[in-house]
């Protein structure tokens, strides 16, 4: 059993048991039918995962781990806002005729601010202070700029990320407003565990912890019956992630730098819709 597995499974069964219904209340989300998507939720849920004992990815169901780490890249190493710039399709309905999808996600990290050592963007901030003020309990990224909410295609989810150093160790906590657990849970775990395991590694640290802070996390009214199989399927060990140590800029990774050893999944393909 992978310690994700454990996580996911306990989240999905305390919501499922635990959770409150919406159905009472009118809801900005729905189904491609145009009927109203209502969820079952549990409000602040706080999971924490140890990189350095193993890397959080499911094995009762395939987490698409390169095109996670794909759109990682596109949000905080492109720094883009265009889907023509991502290879995969999980964009695409919230993007414009361009191919926009508004001042969102990579568009604020790439925004540059003055500071008293010179301008940065959010992204060359947070490496500057890993390498020159790792003390420092100011080391932060903030993409819920409220000023350009109204240009933004999609609010952002997981809108802020706290960096901390303690001796050699780089920790890290992912705050989500909310989370679709079965279709993105897993797949924000990943990217943001690759990130501080890239961040570690190009400022001469080791990956210690990310803690996934969640206010809303939801199960939709459509995705209970899959959850229920999902997490009755037979667990695997962790994968063990292998990254390119060579690499010593943030701006060098590539998808092709990681690699997942021994990765073993329920390997079904589910169609699981999303609301809009």
């Amino acid at each position: 059993m992978s310690y994700a597995d454990k996580v996911f499974v306990e989240n999905m069964r305390d919501i499922i048991n635990n959770g409150v219904w919406d159905t009472d209340l009118p809801v900005r989300p729905k189904w491609s039918d145009g009927t109203p998507a209502h969820t079952v939720k549990k409000f602040g849920i706080v999971n924490r995962y140890d990189l350095s004992k193993e890397f959080p990815i499911l094995t009762i169901r395939r987490t698409y781990f390169k095109s996670a780490v794909d759109e990682l890249l596109w949000i905080w190493q492109k720094k883009s806002n265009n889907i023509k710039d991502l290879h995969s399709k999980v964009w695409n309905q919230w993007a414009d005729e361009n191919g926009s999808i508004g001042k969102a996600y990579g568009y604020q990290l790439g925004v540059k601010h003055k500071y008293k050592e010179g301008e940065f963007d959010q992204v060359d901030r947070v490496i500057y202070d890993l390498k020159h003020n790792p003390a420092s309990r100011r080391i932060m990224t903030n993409i819920y700029n409220f000023a350009d909410l109204h240009e933004m295609n999609l609010y952002p989810c997981a809108y802020s990320m706290t960096f901390n150093v303690s001796g050699d160790t780089l920790n890290g906590i992912l705050n989500q407003r909310s989370n679709d657990m079965l279709t993105a849970n897993n797949w924000n775990v990943v990217q943001y565990a690759v990130l501080l395991v890239m961040l570690a590694q190009v400022s001469g640290l080791k990956a210690g912890e990310l803690v996934h802070v969640i206010a809303d996390a939801h199960i939709y009214d459509r995705h209970i019956d899959t959850v229920k199989e999902i997490i009755e399927c037979e667990q695997f060990a962790a994968p063990r992630l292998e990254v390119d140590p060579d690499i010593k800029n943030f701006y060098d990774f590539t998808v092709d730098s990681f690699k997942l050893v021994d990765y073993k999944c329920n390997e079904k393909k589910y169609i699981i819709p999303v609301a809009e």
